[in-house]
């Protein structure tokens, strides 16, 4: 576990959030791209799994693809990335409806377990008060901007 210095709650009141948020999120974001590579995985191969495990046979591709888009910063080709999921064996389609198999399942759990212990290691020292108060500023502050508050 890390240890950090501890400050008072003047000085860090006084800190750029933009700073400290950018930080945060790249150092995430890195975190978990590197965990999801392990797997030979992307975020939005991680978002597909995750999405159609939740709704078997509900998505389709252009239904999925428009839901994903606006969270993805890698200029995805979706079609590309289904092609790559049904190639690997881990995606079927009927009916323009996306199900996992097996073995996509199977990925998915050992891409959620990498995930999980990037998460561990996010929330060290941080109970789940100190973390919830910390999403719920972040939400207001994009909330306050014009950005949309609500949770996923």
């Amino acid at each position: 576990m890390t240890t950090t210095k501890q400050y008072t709650q003047e000085q860090l009141a006084a800190q750029p959030i933009g700073h400290w948020s950018r930080t945060a999120a790249d150092l995430v974001i890195g975190g978990l791209r590197t965990a999801l590579a392990e797997e030979n995985l992307t975020q939005p191969h991680w978002w597909t799994l995750n999405h159609v495990a939740g709704a078997p046979a509900q998505w389709t591709r252009p239904a999925l693809t428009a839901k994903l888009a606006p969270y993805d910063d890698q200029h995805t080709d979706f079609e590309a990335l289904y092609a790559d999921l049904t190639a690997r064996g881990w995606l079927t389609e009927t009916d323009h409806h996306l199900t996992l198999t097996e073995a996509g399942e199977a990925g998915r759990l050992r891409a959620h377990d990498r995930n999980a212990k990037v998460h561990a290691r996010i929330r060290q020292g941080i109970d789940d008060t100190a973390y919830a108060a910390t999403i719920d500023v972040l939400r207001r502050m994009v909330a306050n901007l014009g950005g949309d508050g609500d949770l996923p």
